[in-house]
């Protein structure tokens, strides 16, 4: 799937930030080949299977996201991409779009944390709505 196809951005993360006085972790996308980014507020187990991944360290055991990895492995199945499909009420949500080892699409509701920290594991796309780009622009007054 193309950026920008069907109403949908390819995102990439950018960087990972901790506001130690607020007591948030922010992971930050970046819109591929543009200049919009988009900020998710996550919790630290999540910010930490993200950063864990991107830094290349390997647990001794399988933790949450990768027993998630495997499980989709050994189903047969395989995660197409994630998509960063709304915003209500400052809470993003997303969807895991699977295909099964039949060939059928499957859309499983996730947090949009998990469906990171999962497709970075599975070299999977992440995506953004269009519609939640514009809605965090304007929010933010962009």
């Amino acid at each position: 799937m193309s950026e920008h196809a069907n109403g949908l951005v390819q995102m990439e993360v950018s960087k990972i930030r901790i506001d130690e006085r607020r007591g948030e972790q922010v992971v930050v996308l970046k819109e591929r080949g543009g200049n919009r980014f988009l900020p998710i507020i996550i919790g630290i187990s999540e910010i930490t299977a993200i950063k864990m991944k991107i830094s290349g360290i390997q647990p001794p055991r399988p933790l949450t996201h990768d027993l998630f990895k495997d499980t989709i492995a050994q189903l047969g199945a395989r995660l197409e991409r994630i998509v960063i499909t709304k915003l209500e009420f400052n809470t993003f949500f997303a969807k895991l779009i699977l295909r099964t080892r039949e060939g059928e699409s499957r859309e499983v509701d996730a947090r949009p944390s998990d469906s990171i920290a999962v497709a970075l594991r599975l070299d999977a796309p992440i995506f953004v709505a269009e519609e939640v780009l514009n809605q965090v622009a304007s929010s933010y007054g962009l």
